[in-house]
């Protein structure tokens, strides 16, 4: 059997492509890397510093129906590794500092979470596991 590779990228669908854009360059603190439009779709792709790329997608013929609820099947959130209790408290403050609502850091037996939504409500997470 192969070896499971790595996540290459990340692709989320958007309802306003303009608005989410905005929220993750304030998130991420840079701009996107790439436009893409090859398709019934607009895509916006940032480059992380980890290697993976996260891509806002507005299809053409979005459902705008039901917004994203982590207890329905599909995606439950995102984590992103941080290295210790310290770069969380970075990106709480920075979260602070740019004006997005978060839960604060919550500490459990297995780590400690600091969670966060998107705009179309799509459940983020910064995660560092217990030492």
């Amino acid at each position: 059997m192969p070896e499971f590779p790595a996540i290459h990228h990340l692709a989320l669908s958007v309802t306003d492509l303009e608005v989410s854009e905005a929220w993750y360059s304030k998130l991420i603190g840079s701009e996107p890397a790439m436009t893409l439009s090859d398709g019934p779709f607009h895509r916006r792709v940032f480059a992380l510093p980890s290697g993976q790329l996260l891509g806002l997608t507005r299809h053409d013929s979005v459902d705008t129906g039901d917004a994203f609820a982590p207890d329905r099947p599909g995606m439950d959130h995102v984590g992103f590794g941080v290295a210790d209790r310290a770069e969380i408290e970075l990106w709480r403050d920075h979260l602070d500092s740019v004006g997005i609502a978060h839960d604060g850091i919550v500490e459990a037996d297995y780590g400690l979470a600091l969670s966060f939504k998107d705009p179309d409500g799509n459940a983020l997470e910064f995660f560092v596991l217990a030492s």
